[in-house]
């Protein structure tokens, strides 16, 4: 990975592009093995992960640029957030008659485990507060 101002927008540019892959992958299991609910449900959760994953990179990024308090706060906030916004599409899914929770779970749980290991690989060896920004503050 290039040393970027930013390298949570690297890792964006970087692993988005695999979405759309796992995306069908996910669908097309669920399909095969629960009919078009399950595929739809399988989907959703790939869609989840990845938009988990760039609302984080581009708010920690954000917030990267402005101060180290702003950065922690933003990354323990930004968690509760978005485990707050999971929780209500759940919820929100489970009214849905075709919903499958066992495909979105057979989906959600690998996708984010390759999630993290392709990040831990990509970020190896490099503790993650040397690769953030804070530009100097002339007061």
């Amino acid at each position: 990975m290039s040393r970027t101002k930013e390298p949570e927008h690297e890792l964006v540019r970087r692993l988005l592009p695999y979405s759309l892959p796992a995306f069908a992958v996910a669908a097309l299991l669920g399909g095969l093995l629960g009919g078009a609910g399950a595929a739809w449900s399988a989907g959703i959760a790939v869609v989840v992960v990845a938009g988990n994953f760039v609302g984080n990179a581009y708010s920690v990024a954000w917030a990267a640029r402005i101060a180290p308090t702003v950065l922690m706060a933003v990354g323990l906030g930004g968690f509760m957030v978005r485990l707050a916004t999971l929780t209500v599409a759940l919820l929100l899914l489970d009214r849905l008659g075709w919903y499958s929770p066992l495909a979105f779970a057979a989906a959600f749980v690998p996708t984010t485990i390759a999630l993290l290991v392709v990040e831990m690989k990509l970020l190896a060896g490099r503790m993650q507060a040397d690769l953030w920004y804070f530009p100097e503050r002339t007061s």
